[in-house]
């Protein structure tokens, strides 16, 4: 064969590169298992048969299935984390929250991404350990989206108290992560029109008049 003819062979894909496949299919195929078998009711060699691995594979990867877990919240944690500071890097933050409430609202009243959510909130519940792992986790979303709030709050002029940012910080929270049991008891709800609900209320949160701290609290 004429050396200028012959073909080159594929590159090797790079071991970090095939590590990381590995592990989103080991992640993406115990969500599934979770979801529909729960967190106990899941075995390693079930994640193992949807995942299309060996065992032997998936502890290559993850020592047990809270490790798995830890990386799905991690992953979650991480996109949150991108969405709060793309949104104090708008030049308008109140209105970049508002739109991109859409995605929030979506996301949340999809069923998969539903009952993936309530099954880790309710194994934080009974086990410990997951539940260092779910509100560490929590912990750095709430800072970041009380960083955004507090930003876009002093920008328009107000001088609230911690106490008042921390309060619109869970509220908003509150709002977004209870669309996740609505998703399970009303799967046929009218997302539009939460969408639209959402955004209103997020802007009439976000706009309200600054408020007095406790009486008898001082903030420091």
């Amino acid at each position: 064969m004429n050396p200028e003819t012959r073909m080159t062979a594929a590159p090797p894909i790079p071991d970090a590169t095939r590590a990381d496949a590995r592990r989103s299919q080991i992640r993406a195929a115990a969500a599934e298992c979770f979801r529909q078998h729960g967190f106990h009711g899941t075995s390693i060699a079930q994640i193992s048969k949807a995942a299309g691995m060996s065992t032997g594979h998936i502890y290559h990867y993850f020592e047990n299935k809270e490790a798995i877990i830890a990386e799905i919240v991690a992953q979650d944690l991480e996109r949150l984390l991108t969405l709060t500071a793309e949104l104090r890097a708008a030049s308008d933050v109140k209105a970049a929250m508002i739109e991109r409430a859409v995605e929030g609202v979506q996301q949340n009243l999809d069923p998969a991404h539903a009952g993936l959510q309530l099954e880790v909130v309710a194994e934080a519940a009974r086990n410990p350990r997951i539940a260092h792992i779910v509100r560490a986790a929590d912990r750095q979303c709430r800072e970041s989206l009380l960083q955004t709030i507090r930003t876009l709050r002093r920008a328009a002029g107000h001088q609230d108290s911690e106490a008042t940012l921390a309060g619109m910080a869970e509220a908003i929270s509150a709002m977004f992560e209870g669309l996740r049991i609505r998703a399970i008891r009303n799967p046929d709800i009218d997302r539009d029109v939460v969408v639209q609900m959402f955004r209103r209320m997020v802007g009439d949160l976000l706009s309200q008049a600054p408020q007095p701290p406790p009486r008898g609290r001082r903030d420091t």
